[in-house]
């Protein structure tokens, strides 16, 4: 439980920190916005930073279920440029607990990011765009 909280005053830590950074024309930044499941209709706040690493962008997630629990989580993305759009794929164990294997497939351009993702006992989408700035 220490572990899953230290992870997550990391991300606020690091959401705050970016809201005063000058805006990326690209996909790395902050993005807010909702998860949805398509299977059973559940959704909530899904907060994402993006970074670049050499050739590797790796999407941080930060989500809300079920209005008391919030947990964090990151998936590797393997992105191709397409003009003004980016193209991404990904794949994240999140263990027996949230789910398994889930894989993420989506588009983003300078202001929105879109996202389909599925695993063995679920699948939705991923809707955000660019947060305010403070």
């Amino acid at each position: 439980m220490l572990l899953l909280l230290a992870g997550c005053s990391t991300f606020q830590r690091d959401w705050e920190r970016l809201g005063n950074a000058p805006r990326s024309s690209g996909i790395e930044g902050r993005w807010d916005g909702t998860w949805k499941s398509e299977a059973s209709g559940h959704s909530n706040r899904l907060r994402c930073i993006v970074t670049r690493t050499n050739q590797t962008y790796l999407a941080r997630f930060y989500a809300n279920y079920a209005k008391i629990m919030r947990f964090g989580y990151t998936v590797p993305l393997k992105v191709e440029q397409h003009g003004d759009r980016v193209d991404f794929s990904g794949e994240a164990n999140l263990h027996w607990y949230a789910g398994g294997r889930y894989m993420y497939e989506g588009s983003a351009m300078a202001t929105n990011f879109s996202a389909a993702y599925r695993c063995k006992s679920d699948h939705g989408i991923f809707q955000m765009t660019r947060p305010a700035d403070r």
